[in-house]
């Protein structure tokens, strides 16, 4: 009996898949240690600022910030951030007043 291989489109998608997978996996261990998440929406948004981002850029950034990319998603459907006509990734006016509150709270 001949073994039957599947067609090489889901061995490709399957690979793509564990490799979101394991990217989300190191994304979460190397989350900097002690600091709450809040801490770390706060580091994120203060690097962010007003500046857009594309898309590689804003990627990058939940990265470094120990956040998947896939978050911004949920930032996006809870108007965090938003995408403007240029493609970029900007913080809406929501997530500015509250990195400002931040910002205030943090220096009395």
């Amino acid at each position: 009996m001949d073994p039957v291989s599947p067609p090489p489109e889901q061995v490709a998608a399957a690979l793509r898949q564990i490799a979101r997978g394991l990217t989300a996996l190191a994304d979460a261990i190397s989350a900097p240690s002690g600091q709450s998440d809040e801490d770390r929406h706060l580091a994120l948004m203060t690097e962010w600022g007003r500046r857009g981002l594309t898309r590689a850029e804003a990627s990058a950034l939940f990265r470094r910030h120990g956040f998947s990319p896939q978050a911004a998603g949920g930032w996006a459907r809870g108007d965090w951030m938003e995408v403007r006509d240029d493609g970029n990734r900007y913080l809406t006016d929501r997530s500015l007043a509250w990195l400002a509150d931040q910002e205030a709270a943090n220096d009395r």
